[in-house]
């Protein structure tokens, strides 16, 4: 039975923005590789000298612009919920991360900081594939991904994931040509790139089954 109340749908959303800021705050701290987007924008954050979470917004409004094109005209309910998630979402990834600060989880042996990427990663794609079965708002990187999988992708999350990850992996790729270092890339980037869309399908199936999915396009 599908879950439609929009009631339990906003509790559901807010509960799956603050598992996804906090988890991607775990890939982040623990110094082991942060999911694609998150990583390229820590190295563009670094490169620009840019606070973190301002980056992040940035980042989501080009987004943002970057979805109505494929989409193909203008929809004004998807450019304002992109928008009204990215704000929160990016600075609360920056409040988390500092939040786990005192716990120095990049001074823990190599196999603890990967368990605690791999649960952040677990944890992303959890909490990405509740807030997009909310069909309420969701993040324009994620948005991207969405239209993607169901508009040119014949539903298939791990295409759409993938794919999606060509403009952050591109800017990484321009921050180590002019920097010649790479920051939060590492283990969890190259599982991210490869099983996050994988995992978040899964989800889609065993966390909350009785949210499904609203594509309307």
């Amino acid at each position: 039975m599908e879950d439609n109340s929009f009631k339990k749908r906003m509790g559901f959303l807010i509960f799956a923005i603050i598992l996804d800021a906090a988890a991607n705050a775990l890939m982040i701290d623990s110094n082991v590789g942060s999911a694609v987007w998150m990583a390229s924008g820590v190295n563009i954050s670094h490169l620009i000298n840019v606070p973190y979470g301002t980056t992040l917004f940035v980042y989501a409004v080009l987004v943002t612009v970057a979805n109505q094109i494929l989409i193909g005209n203008f929809d004004g309910h998807i450019f304002i919920s992109n928008l009204l998630f990215s704000l929160p979402f990016s600075y609360l990834v920056g409040f988390f991360s500092n939040l786990y600060l005192p716990l120095h989880f990049d001074q823990l042996n190599i196999v603890l900081r990967v368990t605690i990427d791999i649960i952040g990663l677990i944890g992303v794609s959890v909490g990405t594939s509740i807030y997009q079965r909310c069909n309420l708002i969701q993040h324009p990187n994620d948005e991207l991904a969405y239209l993607l999988r169901f508009k040119y992708l014949h539903g298939s999350a791990g295409w759409g994931q993938l794919i999606s990850y060509t403009p952050p992996v591109t800017i990484m790729l321009i921050c180590y040509l002019s920097t010649g270092k790479l920051l939060s890339v590492g283990i969890g980037t190259l599982l991210a790139v490869f099983i996050q869309g994988i995992i978040i399908g899964i989800s889609d199936k065993i966390v909350v089954p009785s949210l499904k999915h609203h594509y309307v396009l």
